[in-house]
């Protein structure tokens, strides 16, 4: 069996043998079987298939022993008698005893018999598409062939070519189209890959890959595969097979009586027949190798086809006696009475010699047949030549094809003249030297060598590839010859193949652009050429140059180059090192050749590298010093070869070209820091970093001169070099000007540190240059600025990973290393940037302008997210990384250096490091987690909560208050006594309440064990971080009483320690928190609540936070806080008044913010602070409980938002004399508006905070510039003027605690007033942005302030462009009457409320949300939804049900106001009247006839304007007015009268939009038209003098209407284009009907009424 790729025709594996017949039949040709070898006995094979393809078939041939007859006539028993017939035995029997005889007597004989095919890829991809285990690997497939061909009519097509068309044709039918007989059978096959090699294989040689295990396990054989298309993989093993094809023979033309023909096939090495070699493979059931073997037999076949391949191995020499012997024999199948035992009868002969010109013959041949005895010494000549009886005259007869698959044989010319003469250089050999038809003299050796070496890049890439490893070794060795013109060939040769292989799209290349067969070679293959042995033998092979000769040679040529002091013994000497000799051949190549050379130079820097190495070892120089391991001039030579390559970096203008050569300048220079001397290497870095200076303004040569730097620090030796010269800082208590400045240089990168740690300052220097760089608008800035942080990072991992950095002393002297990075990432805190790129996301709510919504009031952060990013800022990513290094070094540094680095330290300094504490904590934030991970923790905590008794309460506070004295003490227990290491996650809990579960990172594809496992890495990683900053932040403070600027340090750190307890953070991070928090409560009390009042407020909102936390521990470190706090300021009164104030404006904030607040854990936390409290405390407590007790409502409603926000504002008006309350509960509803995208009502809650903070700012200070109180407000909405209840007899604003807030400043009202102009620019009402702008406009410029007046107006710019584009177009609230009626809504029972809507709402909508809503409260039995708007009857409602009543409203405005609403705008703001019509008829019926249609009219008044801080508002007056049939006829005539003006007056006419309105004015099918509202109304003049003037006003109203008609006719008549063609009959009937109409009006219309009279009143 072998493979055949039908789609390049190709037969693309060897053949397989199997033998499966049973041991039966095997015994028959047990005559001619002499042994039988294992090798033979295989029945598996591993085919190889480098180029799959689904037209790949495994075509599997049957032979059988030759017997007398046709191949049909054999095959006809297979398909006609079956075993299972008793009728059949005999015949069966009969056919046995035949096929015995056959076997006795033609046993070596074999005929073909059948064939069958099987698409292999498609068993393999069944397979595939059957094995949806988990498992790795391929199970395979199975195949059963039930039907085999038989070759009996098609004896003449037995070629691959016939093969190949029967595979064709059964491609496309399955079967082939031409009548072939099938025999009935089943083959079995298992096919499935192979990942590991299986025990007992044998390779194509029969060579064990490996060896058995057990003798009787049956081998496996791996099939040798003749791929489809060029395999480049060079030859690494030994391999010298040979296959030979008989084709065809041709004895048509011969009167013979020879039709049954075989070929004896033998290799010799003589032509004396005991010189037949046993080099063939045998096949199966018989030995391993054959001294012959024969061709199958064609039954009655002159000019038989053959199918055979046969295998043989060649010997390594060949000779001129080797060939291949063909003798053709005639078999007899029938033995006759006067024969003799010999079936064989001799035909002729032919003959191949296996060389030619001492080259392998191979390709197709057609030899002659000799018909006599062979000629002595044919063998040494072709066929053709000698003079002997021809078969039909010397004509070609027997075709034949010769393949080669060796590795000693290349095929190619270049590489076998190459060979031979490189054979010739090393002696041995016969002058004159035979190459092909040349013979070269001895004294031409040198020339030819050198046009064979520049010939080489003329080979074919597939043979150069084959033999690529020993063409390098031969032109390596060549380089090491005393030959210069030889040596300089061979290197240009190097370079010449190194270039094209790289050039090559065949080949394979990594990532850095290698070659992967040059790397494979200098990995695994290369090893030292051998130096030449002798001067004087080296010579010989020149013809005898002589020694002195050399050495002139070789000095003139280099003296005239680069070494004019060189001396014919050093030049000598030179030679004799390859390193040296490689160098020197790259200083100097010109021209191409250099280009090249140092284009590609990362194989010679790796060639340079191992031939050093190997040098060493070889010459044994381990313990030789490094300086005297390598010959000054090599030095030179490597001096100048960096130079070179710098200089080529420099001016490369592909930039990823230069980027690779300068990797592999760098990690050439990083290989000699093993080999060389030290000072010499850095001596070559310090040039490279000179050249590379010169050109510092190009962002590209910048980022190559950090990878390179970066390269050599990974060195392993780096940190030895480093730290040997570390000065570690003393550790005296000296205080000396002197000592401050040299502990103040150690943080940074001076010169002097430069010189100690000299790659160390390279790569800082440029981490610093690289964070100063400006953006170019590119993005290559920032490119390098990433480069040059994953430059540090990825440095500071080795050092973390490595075992010799493990004790703390040697890691406190690593980070010592890196103090100068500590002051660069200070220095560049501006540029870091901790937030996500969606700036779009954030809602304006959320933004801190110059306040703090409540809640979030530490937001000093926002800097990113107010003003845009800056052109230097980093991204996120990288700031990331940088803070890494940054805390890894703060974390390992020496503790005591530190601290006296801070007490040292400038106070701006001192910021800048208290604002990066801060980033840190927001960078390593936990944000990405498993919700899998977090639900076990948390299920967790909750299962093992249970509720408290009193005593235990205050033992846990007792705890916690007692758990130490002091920042250090806290410090030192936490560093000393607790393991803080990473994979603690007993330790990790998360908070539920804060924690934002984002699934940025995570795959989907990922485990559960794998997504535990990321988040139990990141909440460690955070909490590590954390406690790091917590660190510092513990040694500053140790460091404050030293310093003179006490204050400002305390409250930058209590800055960063509420941020931090913002975020989000494990429980171990918590605790510690709070235990520093509350030393500093102790220590610095005094200082924290009289200059700190801000940060106080923001500490008992958080505090109280934690107070509500599911989780004990929390909620127990919160409660001892929050005690501590009240307990140290309850000393102070004018403290205790504000923190009582704060602590309330707190919780107020907490109840209205936070959707998830956990009520009974905060009263229980409250009740437990209670058991300690003191009077006042419990005063403010229970005031604390009366609040959380209004959060119960809030609760129930938390599903109605309408509900939840009445709510919230009853709260806020009951804080009416309570501002900061009031404030703070403003700014929850708006808050609460803005997350369900209410915008204009959250902009409605800002304007009445800063109306609030405007009366109060009124009071306080009097400047012209400032509002005049809530009137100056009146304009944007009239309720403002609410807020005005603030005035003198209920606040005083010299009362402490009051009004505290950071709100109650000039900049808290611009910062309110800011918002609410972005939300009603939000909400589309840009009119109302004019006139928030007019409050701000005046402190602006009261304060100078140029810039934010060019963005405010830039603003106002926008929106007044905003009103002019979008105009109409803007959708404003739909409004809706809604009643509840029912003691099931308690106090909602009778009340009706207009509720605003979005825009284009319909009425199903809100009907359909609110029935939902109230079906979930009451039960759907119980809701009752009323379907029309007629009044409600009480008494008609059953008192169990609930009912709900919705109406659509439309804006009502009397007469007078529509003069000075004139915009879309103007008519959708300051909304209170609202009106919508019921239609009724005196019989009860809501609809009638014309003449008894009445309408009524409900006119509803609000207690409020529209838009309010809420979206609904009680109603508080009803007004009803009934209109009369004909008043209806005359609003509706006054209505299409309106329509008709509107749309002819357009400034572009719809002729649609037009032709619609005219049909539904003048259609004669109209119901109810204005025909037939003129004939109810008009036909006769009322009896009712009464009705006179609403009868004449009706015939106005249809005069109006007949001229908007008019119009309208004419307007159509005017845009005639307008009309299509299909439109024109339509058009000339509308024409007619208003025509007919016009008519039918007139005496209508002209008909005279009497005098009206003047309405008298009744007496």
């Amino acid at each position: 069996m072998a493979l055949y790729d039908l789609k390049e025709k190709k037969k693309i594996s060897e053949n397989f043998y199997c033998d499966l017949n049973s041991e039966q039949f095997k015994h028959f040709l047990k005559p001619h079987t002499p042994h039988v070898d294992v090798s033979t006995l295989a029945k598996s094979a591993i085919f190889s298939i480098t180029y799959p393809s689904p037209d790949i078939y495994l075509v599997i041939k049957i032979e059988k022993v030759l017997q007398q007859g046709e191949i049909g006539d054999c095959a006809d028993p297979y398909m006609t008698l079956r075993e299972c017939e008793s009728k059949n035995k005999d015949k069966i029997e009969k056919l046995r005893n035949q096929a015995e005889a056959f076997c006795q007597r033609l046993g070596r004989y074999r005929m073909p018999f059948a064939w069958a095919t099987v698409n292999i890829m498609e068993v393999i991809t069944s397979a595939v598409d059957r094995d949806v285990t988990d498992s790795d690997s391929v199970k395979g497939g199975q195949c059963k062939k039930s039907c085999f061909f038989s070759l009996g009519q098609e004896g003449d097509r037995l070629s691959d070519e016939d093969l190949l068309k029967f595979l064709s044709d059964i491609k496309k039918t399955s079967t082939p189209q031409r009548r072939i007989k099938t025999i009935p059978g089943v083959m079995k096959l298992d096919v499935s890959p192979v990942n590991d090699m299986p025990q007992g294989c044998l390779s194509p040689e029969l060579i064990p890959l490996k060896p058995l295990a057990e003798k009787n396990i049956r081998p496996l054989k791996e099939v040798l595969e003749f791929p489809s298309n060029e395999v480049y993989v060079p030859h690494n093993i030994y391999r010298n097979l040979l296959y030979v094809y008989p084709l065809r023979l041709n004895f048509v033309s011969r009167l013979t009586s020879s039709k049954n023909i075989t070929i004896k096939i033998q290799f010799m090495s003589g032509e004396d027949p005991s010189c037949a070699l046993p080099v063939f493979f045998g096949k199966s059931s018989g030995p391993e190798f054959l001294q012959e073997v024969y061709t199958p037999v064609t039954y009655h076949n002159k000019s038989p086809d053959f199918y055979e391949e046969v295998k043989l191995s060649l010997p390594a020499r060949l000779t001129e006696r080797h060939h291949l012997l063909f003798t053709f024999y005639h078999i007899s199948c029938q033995q006759k009475q006067n024969q003799s035992g010999s079936c064989e009868t001799l035909i002729g002969y032919s003959w191949l010699p296996m060389l030619n010109s001492d080259r392998l013959q191979t390709g197709p041949f057609c030899l002659p047949i000799i018909l006599e005895r062979l000629p002595i010494n044919y063998s040494l000549h072709p066929p053709e030549v000698p003079p002997v009886k021809w078969m039909e005259g010397h004509k070609g007869l027997f075709s034949l094809e010769v393949q080669a698959v060796s590795s000693v044989h290349t095929q190619d010319n270049h590489l076998e003249r190459f060979f031979t003469l490189c054979h010739a250089l090393e002696g041995g050999v016969v002058f004159p030297l035979r190459v092909k038809e040349e013979k070269i003299p001895e004294n031409k050796l040198e020339h030819e060598l050198k046009l064979s070496i520049i010939s080489l890049s003329s080979s074919s890439l597939e043979p150069l590839v084959l033999f690529l490893h020993r063409v390098l070794d031969k032109l390596f060795t060549l380089i090491m010859q005393p030959m210069v013109i030889a040596g300089q060939t061979a290197f240009e040769s190097v370079v010449s193949i190194v270039n094209s292989l790289h050039n090559s799209p065949e080949l394979i290349k990594d990532q850095q652009g290698r070659n992967s067969l040059l790397a494979t070679y200098l990995y695994w293959v290369f090893c030292l050429p051998d130096p030449p042995q002798n001067t004087q033998s080296a010579g010989a092979n020149f013809g005898h140059v002589k020694n002195d000769t050399i050495e002139h040679v070789l000095y003139s040529v280099r003296h005239s180059l680069f070494f004019p002091e060189l001396s014919p013994v050093s030049v000598f000497l030179l030679l004799q090192q390859f390193h040296e000799e490689l160098a020197l051949q790259m200083v100097v190549s010109t021209g191409v050749c250099k280009e090249n050379a140092y284009k590609y130079a990362w194989f010679f820097f790796e060639l340079l590298v191992k031939s050093m190495a190997q040098h060493v070892c070889q010459m044994e120089k381990h313990s030789v010093p490094r300086r005297s391991r390598f010959s000054d001039r090599f030095k030179d030579d490597i001096t100048t070869i960096v130079s070179v390559v710098t200089a080529e970096i420099c001016t490369i203008l592909e930039v990823e070209q230069a980027e690779k050569v300068n990797i592999s300048l760098a990690f050439f220079l990083y290989d000699l820091m093993s080999l060389m001397d030290r000072g010499f290497v850095f001596q070559l870095v310090k040039n490279y970093c000179n050249q590379v200076n010169l050109l510092v303004s190009m962002p590209n040569l910048i980022s190559m001169r950090l990878e390179f730097l970066r390269i050599l620090c990974s060195h392993e030796h780096y940190l030895n070099l480093s730290i040997f010269f570390c000065s570690p800082a003393s550790s005296s208590g000296s205080c000396s000007y002197q000592e401050q400045q040299r502990i103040l240089a150690l943080f940074d990168l001076s010169h002097e540190f430069k010189q100690q740690h000299y790659l160390t300052g390279l790569l800082l220097t440029e981490l610093s240059a690289a964070l100063d760089m400006e953006s170019d608008g590119y993005g290559s800035t920032h490119f390098v600025k990433l480069k040059a942080i994953n430059a540090i990072n990825s440095l500071l991992c080795c050092h973390d990973l490595d075992h010799r950095c493990e004790k703390p002393d040697i890691r406190a002297k690593v980070a010592a290393l890196y103090l100068p990075l500590v002051g660069i990432i200070i220095d560049a805190t501006n540029y870091l940037d901790f937030t996500d790129d969606d700036l779009e996301n954030i809602p304006p709510i959320n933004q801190s302008i110059a306040m703090a919504i409540a809640g979030n009031p530490f937001n000093t952060l926002g800097r990113n997210v107010l003003q845009g990013k800056s052109i230097a800022t980093l991204a996120a990513d990288s700031s990331r990384h940088l803070l890494v290094c940054f805390l890894w070094v703060m974390k390992n540094a020496d503790r005591s250096l530190v601290q006296r680095w801070a007490v040292e330290m400038p106070p701006s300094q001192l910021n800048k490091l208290l604002e990066l504490l801060t980033i840190c904590v927001s960078c390593f934030e936990y944000r990405v987690g498993c919700k899998c991970f977090f639900f076990s923790f948390f299920q967790c905590i909750c299962s093992t909560q249970a509720l408290q008794k009193s005593q235990q309460a205050k033992l846990q506070l007792e705890e916690a208050l007692l758990r130490g004295s002091g920042a250090r003490g806290e410090m030192m227990k936490r560093v000393g006594g607790m393991d803080r290491g990473m994979g603690q996650r007993e330790n990790l809990r998360w908070r539920k309440d804060l924690t934002q579960w984002r699934q940025t990172n995570d795959k989907h594809d990922k485990t559960k064990a794998e997504l535990d496992q990321e988040a139990i890495i990141s909440g460690n990683l955070a909490t590590e971080a954390n406690l790091i900053v917590l660190d510092i932040l513990e040694t500053i403070i140790q460091a404050v009483p030293l310093a003179d600027c006490k204050d400002s340090v305390v409250g930058g750190v209590l800055k960063v320690l509420l941020h931090s307890i913002t975020c989000n953070q494990s429980t171990t991070y918590l605790s510690h928190t709070f235990s520093t928090l509350r030393a500093l409560v102790v220590k610095f009390g005094d200082l924290l609540f009289e200059e700190e009042a801000e940060q106080c407020a923001d500490l008992c909102q958080k505090v109280l936070q934690y107070c509500s936390s599911p989780v004990d521990e929390n909620r127990s470190q919160a409660c001892a806080t929050l005690y501590l706090i009240m307990r140290y300021s309850y000393s102070n009164a004018s403290n205790f008044s504000r923190i009582k104030m704060q602590v309330t404006m707190s919780l107020a904030s907490l109840v209205g913010k936070s959707s998830d607040f956990q009520e009974e854990y905060l009263r229980r936390s409250l009740r437990t602070i209670l058991a300690y409290a003191e009077e006042d405390v419990d005063e403010l407590l229970r005031n604390l409980n009366c609040i959380l007790s209004d959060t119960v409502k809030m609760r129930e409603f938390q599903e109605d938002p309408e509900m939840l926000m009445d709510l919230m504002y009853r709260i806020a008006k009951g804080y009416q004399t309570s501002p900061d309350l009031r404030l703070t509960w403003l700014q929850n509803m708006a808050e609460k508006h803005n997350n369900r995208k209410c915008y204009t009502e959250a902009a409605m809650c800002l304007v009445h905070a800063a109306a609030l903070v405007a009366e109060y700012l009124s009071m306080l200070e009097d400047h012209k510039y400032l509002p005049v109180g809530s009137v100056t407000f009146q304009n944007i909405s009239p309720n403002v003027l609410e807020e005005s209840a603030v005035s003198d007899d209920i606040l005083s604003p010299d009362e402490d605690g009051v009004c505290s807030g950071r709100c109650f400043t000039e900049n808290g009202l611009v910062g309110l007033l800011e918002q609410a102009a972005e939300l009603f620019s939000t909400g589309g009402l840009y009119e109302a942005v004019n006139e928030v702008y007019k409050i701000i406009i005046p402190i602006l410029e009261a304060r100078r302030d140029f810039r934010k007046l060019a963005l405010t107006h830039d603003k106002l710019h926008r929106a007044f462009e905003n009103i002019i584009n979008k105009g109409i177009k803007r959708m404003f609230g739909t409004y809706f009457r809604v009643g509840f009626y029912g003691s099931k809504f308690g106090d909602l029972d009778e009340r009706e409320f207009i509720y605003k809507e979005p825009g284009i709402t319909h009425l199903p909508e809100i009907s359909h949300r609110l029935e939902n809503f109230y079906v979930q409260c009451f039960g759907e039995e119980t809701l009752v939804m009323i379907k029309d708007s007629t009044p409600v009857d009480r008494k008609q409602l059953k008192p169990n049900k609930a009912y709900i009543q919705i109406t659509y409203v439309e804006p009502y405005f009397d007469d007078y106001e529509m003069k000075d609403r004139l915009t879309n705008f103007e008519k959708n703001f300051n909304l209170r009247r609202f009106m919508y019509t019921t239609p009724f008829t005196k019989s009860g019926r809501p609809r009638g006839e014309l003449n008894e249609q009445y309408k009524r009219k409900t006119i509803l008044t609000t207690m409020h304007a529209f838009p309010y801080v809420k979206t609904r508002i009680n109603v508080i007056q009803k007004e009803e007015f009934d209109l009369t049939p004909i008043e209806v006829a005359i609003e509706d005539m006054q209505k299409k009268t309106r329509e008709l003006a509107v749309a002819t007056h357009r400034e572009q006419p719809d002729a649609k939009m037009l032709q619609m309105l005219l049909q539904g004015s003048v259609g004669a099918t109209v119901n109810q038209g204005p025909l037939e509202v003129a004939q109810v109304f008009l036909n006769e003049i009322p009896a009712d003098p009464k009705l006179f003037r609403h009868h004449n006003k009706l015939r106005l109203c249809f005069k109006e209407f007949i001229f908007c008609l008019k119009s309208e006719q004419a307007t159509l008549e005017k845009n005639k284009h307008l009309i299509t063609a299909d439109q024109k009959e339509y058009q000339q009937e509308l024409k007619k009907n208003y025509n007919r109409l016009r008519e039918n009006l007139r005496p209508m219309l002209e008909r005279k009424i009497p005098d009206l009279q003047p309405l008298t009143p009744p007496t």
